[in-house]
């Protein structure tokens, strides 16, 4: 449950951040609900997510892994929610989407996906704890401004996971019909053979 009300003053700007919200995913985000009591704090979060939205050295699906592998570590279910709606839009393998909180175990991904998802969770740990070898594999593979991006990206999601959770801001029902269960729900059901081991 939200730590804040999610109900701020309704000012022309937060008024305008809620309609094209709701235009753009079919409700209003709670974030944008929550940062709403601070209007300088929401027009520079949108500001900033916009530019983030422009990078594009990066391939969109190892972009993704990226931002899900770092949201499952610090274990935002609001960014999972949000994340597996936003990739499955936009055709990302159901598969892969739903094993990321299994990805060691999986075999749903390619050894590129892997380094992508194992970098995001070493950099979310607290501290950091990058490996040379792992660092070095993924600017051989992705060139050195994807690599620049991927960075950039795991720290962009560990700002907004870390804010959410903060915030008390959970699931909002975007996964309804296709959730990503929690790392436990997904090894019972391998276990009972409902779901393909990896």
């Amino acid at each position: 449950m939200a730590r804040i009300s999610l109900d701020p003053r309704r000012s022309l700007f937060l008024r305008a951040a809620q309609w094209y919200s709701k235009r753009a995913y079919g409700k209003i985000l709670d974030p944008v609900r929550a940062l709403g009591h601070n209007p300088r704090v929401l027009r520079a979060d949108l500001r900033f997510e916009m530019a983030v939205g422009r990078w594009n050295k990066l391939d969109a699906d190892l972009k993704a892994l990226a931002v899900m592998a770092s949201a499952a570590s610090i274990g935002c279910s609001w960014c999972m929610d949000f994340g597996h709606w936003e990739n499955r839009q936009r055709g990302m393998d159901a598969r892969k989407v739903r094993e990321v909180p299994l990805w060691r175990e999986s075999d749903a991904y390619t050894p590129l996906e892997r380094d992508v998802m194992e970098f995001a969770e070493a950099m979310t740990a607290n501290p950091p704890e990058i490996d040379d070898d792992l660092a070095g594999r993924l600017v051989a593979a992705l060139g050195e401004a994807a690599f620049v991006e991927l960075t950039a990206i795991v720290a962009v999601e560990n700002l907004r996971s870390r804010m959410n959770t903060a915030l008390g801001l959970t699931s909002q029902g975007f996964k309804d019909h296709c959730e990503i269960p929690a790392r436990e729900q997904v090894e019972a059901e391998v276990a009972a053979g409902e779901v393909p081991a990896g």
